[in-house]
């Protein structure tokens, strides 16, 4: 399938990259779909919902081939927008259509979600965005057929445990700390959000871009508990009664190696290597 809008007026002169979709209820109810930032991930969901519209109008749909059922309502979370008539934040608002979603879908719905949660802290989203997609796959009233978009990473780890979500990824290519975007969309989910590559492209400082590594390190070195599992999918019954849960910002038990192991060699000079040892030594002393 394809974007019928997107692909005629493409401002880049970008070769549109068409893309297949399965949505069943067997086992592929649920999509997850990570990616970095521009990458594709909204005009993905966006196409879905369009061709599937079209369908219903009797229109033809830019596709190859195309089989679609029935569908009583399409249900989207997409975009960013607050209400300040109404008093209502950008989150608030997120969480109001969400809502409708929830308590309206059925099990021939469509439904696209694009970034829930991303309104609130990162512990908030990732929670609300968790108990978002469960409900979703849990419900019998629900159970829509659905499309999640999400940075949220840790979200991947529900078709671990929910028998009909599955994770798919837009597929990029990293070449010399810099990214290509592919615009394919392939199984699994996707290992980095590439984030800082992004925040380099729009032309952030060396100095905030550095920082910006040195920091995802810690978090990164943070995200598995002392037993090397998922701290998001533990259990809390398994951990020692006595152990204490890190804060975000808190350093590991060894941030330095965390840090060096991360560290990309062939991208730096000589004299760069020079000052990083010397950095690393005074935040030894």
């Amino acid at each position: 399938g394809r974007h019928p809008v997107i692909e005629q007026l493409s401002p880049t002169g970008e070769r549109f990259v068409p893309n297949n979709v399965l949505l069943d209820d067997d086992k592929n109810q649920i999509l997850i779909i990570t990616g970095p930032n521009m990458g594709g991930k909204s005009t993905y969901l966006r196409q879905v919902a369009l061709i599937t519209l079209m369908a219903h109008t009797g229109s033809f749909v830019p596709a190859e081939a195309a089989e679609i059922p029935l569908v009583d309502r399409i249900f989207t979370r997409v975009g960013a927008s607050d209400s300040l008539i109404r008093g209502h934040s950008t989150f608030m608002v997120e969480m109001i259509e969400t809502a409708n979603i929830l308590n309206n879908a059925t099990p021939r719905s469509l439904v696209i979600l694009d970034e829930v949660g991303r309104g609130t802290s990162t512990f908030d989203g990732v929670s609300i965005a968790w108990a978002v997609v469960e409900h979703l796959h849990n419900s019998q009233k629900v159970a829509a057929k659905s499309l999640f978009a999400t940075h949220f990473y840790e979200l991947t780890e529900l078709a671990l445990t929910l028998p009909r979500v599955r994770n798919f990824n837009i597929s990029v290519k990293e070449w010399n700390d810099e990214i290509i975007f592919l615009r394919e969309v392939v199984e699994g989910a996707a290992d980095r959000s590439y984030g800082v590559q992004v925040a380099r492209l729009a032309g952030l400082p060396p100095s905030v871009l550095h920082r910006a590594r040195e920091i995802l390190a810690n978090l990164e070195a943070n995200a598995f508990d002392r037993r090397g599992m998922p701290k998001l999918a533990g259990d809390d019954s398994a951990a020692p009664p006595d152990s204490e849960q890190m804060r975000l910002f808190t350093p590991g038990e060894d941030p330095l190696l965390a840090e060096v192991r991360r560290l990309e060699l062939e991208q730096m000079t000589p004299m760069e290597a020079l000052n990083y040892l010397a950095d690393l030594q005074r935040k030894l002393k």
